[in-house]
């Protein structure tokens, strides 16, 4: 499959908030390096998961928009806004934060990567 492709069917999919579909698309000795505005975070397969698990307490829905996607090789570049409806207030969709990340594939999954972001 293509890389990119599957970077797009990732941010189209229910990932972020579904563990089991999270599972689909991430490498078993997946590694992500995220500085995000807290600090410093790495998270494994496991960590990914949980994390996943948390969010779907606190979403119903989320969405994300792309406004870059560049591929090189087995490499993938994205800049996108991530937004989000929550439990207590299903009508209201707001924006999270955004993203640059830069994903490594292999064996058709995430298998590395870097991302940062900035609270909205």
């Amino acid at each position: 499959m293509n890389t990119k492709k599957i970077i797009q069917d990732f941010y189209k999919s229910d990932a972020l908030i579904n563990p089991i579909e999270m599972k689909e698309f991430i490498h078993p000795d997946v590694l992500i390096e995220w500085n995000s505005s807290k600090g410093f975070i790495q998270m494994k397969y496991d960590d990914i998961l949980a994390f996943t698990t948390t969010m779907s307490k606190a979403y119903i829905r989320t969405k994300v928009r792309i406004s870059h996607l560049l591929q090189d090789g087995n490499m993938v570049t994205v800049r996108f806004s991530h937004f989000a409806k929550t439990i207590e207030n299903p009508r209201e969709e707001m924006l999270l934060a955004h993203f640059i990340a830069i994903f490594e594939i292999k064996d058709n999954k995430i298998y590395r990567g870097y991302q940062i972001s900035q609270i909205s």
